[in-house]
């Protein structure tokens, strides 16, 4: 029987997600994101406060498997796997992406569908689209721009060039870089902060920060005001907790 291509794991309402092809550099396939869209899934009927993304082993994510790419994989399978990306992206809970090692192309494109991401100093991102005569089609274009802004996109996605998790942090694209032997520590403290809030006005705030960005900022701002998605549910039960 195959291993697992993505193991998932629950503990006081903080579940982890992690790419298990170590040997692979977590290289992604059709079948990596078959496994990942199943979890999805089955944490989406569980009481998840926040979702932690990483990978096996010594990388995140190394990019999209070469060998399944020249067989027509990525062709094959683009809109469901598109669809993963966005379905990660639109998880109710905060999403952390935790990355050490290896984060390119295709791997860079999961975490940019994580809201948070922490990386290990030495940590190697890139988009390399461009270096093996490749294009985007999960979303890169869009995303990518969004965290770094639009010219530094193009001078990465046009280049294809390395950069560290320091460099990484300095550009915006991820909110902290840490020592690569205190990433497990940080982000377990970070996945704690944000589990002990109410998970109700988490899952709120990811709905009205996604509205932002798909309507005019005036509309936004009176969406708020409305409460189009109501009020937690344990609102009373903190307020008088003090």
């Amino acid at each position: 029987m195959s291993a697992e291509l993505v193991i998932r794991t629950v503990e006081d309402g903080i579940a982890t997600l992690t790419l298990n092809r170590p040997e692979k550099l977590n290289a992604l396939t059709a079948a990596s994101f078959e496994e990942l869209r199943a979890h999805l899934d089955a944490l989406a009927g569980e009481d998840v406060r926040c979702l932690i993304l990483t990978g096996a082993g010594r990388s995140f994510c190394a990019g999209h498997d070469l060998e399944a790419l020249a067989g027509g994989d990525a062709l094959a399978s683009r809109h469901a796997e598109a669809e993963t990306i966005a379905q990660l992206e639109a998880f109710a809970a905060p999403v952390i992406g935790k990355v050490r090692g290896h984060c390119f192309t295709g791997g860079l494109e999961l975490a940019l569908a994580c809201d948070i991401l922490v990386a290990g100093e030495n940590a190697q991102f890139g988009d390399t689209h461009s270096q093996w005569g490749l294009v985007p089609l999960w979303g890169m274009s869009v995303r990518l721009p969004e965290r770094v802004g639009m010219a530094r996109a193009k001078e990465l996605s046009f280049t294809a060039r390395r950069f560290s998790g320091v460099e990484a942090a300095d550009m915006g694209l991820v909110n902290h870089a840490v020592p690569d032997e205190g990433l497990d520590e940080f982000v377990a403290h970070l996945a704690a902060q944000i589990s002990a809030n109410s998970s109700g006005s988490n899952r709120i705030y990811k709905s009205l920060y996604a509205n932002s960005r798909a309507l005019g900022r005036a509309e936004a701002l009176r969406a708020e005001t409305d409460m189009p998605f109501g009020m937690p549910g344990d609102a009373l039960e903190r307020l008088t907790r003090r």
